[in-house]
């Protein structure tokens, strides 16, 4: 039998919704294997550092937002804090990077909104350690700038970050920055705006498939947006699906691979407190046709941010996890053994063609 590991918030955490406004959880949610501790304010993203050297000092990155006093923790794979950056102002989203050149070594980072500064923060890892001189602004000479959603994208050793924004125009939505090393100081510099937006609500939730080379956004109330993460690519919309699958809004994306390019993305129904499944490598006659396979039913409660990740961390997540964000001032990691077990539960896959003469 699998053992859960939670705090003593769980209780809480698990019947804080029949007391409350916030959505119901179904009837048949599946149970977390690990619950964070709690932060002081408000859990929003989460992010995943994998440390390639020792898979079990790998750590979950999360942002607790809340003006002035808000901050970014970091947790190890059991749930617990150890370490945090406070305060910052009402950081939002966060993603990583891996192998940035800085002061004559390669590091890697984690990337955070500071959503009422209008900036973004870069941390140093695993040290977690602040390394931009107070921040970089965001959305310079716009007339919205409150930046929101953050992910990042690696080409030909270049990391670039597509950031969105609280709100903004129709086209142009996301900006999409070259971070560089100017003599010890760190710089983004705009490399293009792109993207789609409904004008419904709003955009936060990014996610870029590194391996494919795809963008993905939710546009709450409206879908989930496809782009190529290469700015070389061109600014084209290839996909906008998921647009009647959900009770009201799309939240946090996360992308689970099977393969190089299979897989899952699972996105947030924040009001139904499922995750939406949608295969990764599209359908048989076109990669960018992303149809509803699956609807998962967790205890996460109103979720934003997600994340997930195919290694394996030991006997605890042999196949890697899925996180999420929770109301309770938390994150819920679950086995992804878990997760899969309820797609294939729904997902019965094509049979393969065959041919007849």
């Amino acid at each position: 039998m699998k053992k859960i590991l939670i705090t003593a918030t769980t209780a809480l955490i698990f019947t804080s919704c029949s007391h409350s406004k916030l959505a119901a959880l179904p009837e048949n949610a599946l149970k977390p294997t690990v619950i964070t501790q709690a932060t002081p304010n408000d859990t929003d993203d989460p992010a995943i550092w994998i440390n390639y050297q020792n898979l079990a000092e790998s750590l979950l990155i999360g942002t607790d937002k809340q003006e002035e006093t808000g901050g970014l923790y970091a947790y190890n794979l059991k749930g617990e804090i150890i370490n945090k950056i406070v305060p910052l102002n009402r950081p939002n989203n966060v993603d990583v990077a891996y192998g940035f050149e800085f002061n004559g070594q390669k590091i890697d980072l984690a990337i955070t909104t500071e959503r009422a500064n209008q900036k973004i923060r870069i941390v140093s890892l695993p040290d977690f350690k602040l390394i931009d001189n107070g921040g970089i602004d965001v959305f310079e000479n716009e007339e919205i700038r409150d930046p929101m959603g953050v992910a990042t994208y690696k080409k030909d050793h270049k990391i670039y970050v597509i950031v969105g924004r609280k709100d903004g125009p129709s086209e142009g939505y996301l900006h999409q920055y070259l971070l560089e090393n100017n003599n010890g100081k760190i710089e983004a510099k705009l490399i293009r705006k792109f993207g789609k937006y409904s004008g419904k609500k709003e955009i936060e939730a990014i996610a870029v498939d590194q391996e494919s080379g795809f963008v993905y956004y939710s546009d709450e109330t409206a879908g989930i947006r496809k782009y190529y993460a290469d700015p070389a690519k061109g600014n084209d919309e290839l996909a906008f699906f998921g647009q009647n699958d959900f009770k009201r809004d799309h939240e946090g994306i996360a992308i689970y691979k099977t393969s190089e390019k299979n897989g899952y993305i699972l996105v947030s129904d924040q009001q139904a407190n499922f995750f939406n499944v949608y295969k990764r490598e599209g359908s048989i006659s076109n990669p960018n046709e992303h149809q509803l396979i699956a609807k998962i039913p967790v205890s996460t409660i109103e979720c934003d941010g997600a994340d997930a990740v195919n290694f394996n961390f030991g006997p605890t997540f042999p196949k890697g996890f899925f996180v999420a964000m929770s109301n309770g001032k938390v994150f819920q990691l679950y086995d992804w053994q878990i997760i899969q077990n309820e797609i294939d539960k729904q997902y019965k896959k094509p049979s393969p063609l065959i041919n007849r003469q």
